[in-house]
């Protein structure tokens, strides 16, 4: 299993976890109280259910670089294009918008 914070405008919006069956993403509680609360996406409405894919949700796909910047992530990070939530996890710290990923350790990790 991996998991990540996911950050809106630098506050703590939620968690994204893949697992065997696939993707999950969950705003966190406090965050859907808050009076500055808004969604991470369009197509990820605020709700206190969460969210669950058999593929990488097509909005945090996108925050994946591509190109040029794609091979140089891959080459330099040895990932596969093919691993969406590697490669999520290790460009999406610091991207353009309002939006980034931080990794979180989990315990079968080693």
């Amino acid at each position: 299993m991996r998991r990540a914070e996911v950050y809106l405008h630098e506050q703590l919006a939620g968690h994204l976890t893949q697992n065997e069956q696939g993707y999950t993403f969950a705003y966190a509680p406090a965050y859907l109280t808050a009076n500055s609360a808004e969604p991470v996406s369009l197509t990820l409405p605020l709700r206190p259910a969460p969210y669950v894919e058999r593929v990488l949700f097509p909005f945090f796909d996108g925050l994946i670089p591509e190109g040029w910047l794609l091979e140089v992530a891959e080459k330099n990070w040895k990932l596969n294009a093919r691993d969406r939530m590697g490669l999520l996890l290790a460009c999406c710290r610091d991207c353009i918008g309002a939006v980034s990923i931080h990794p979180l350790e989990t315990e079968d990790q080693s």
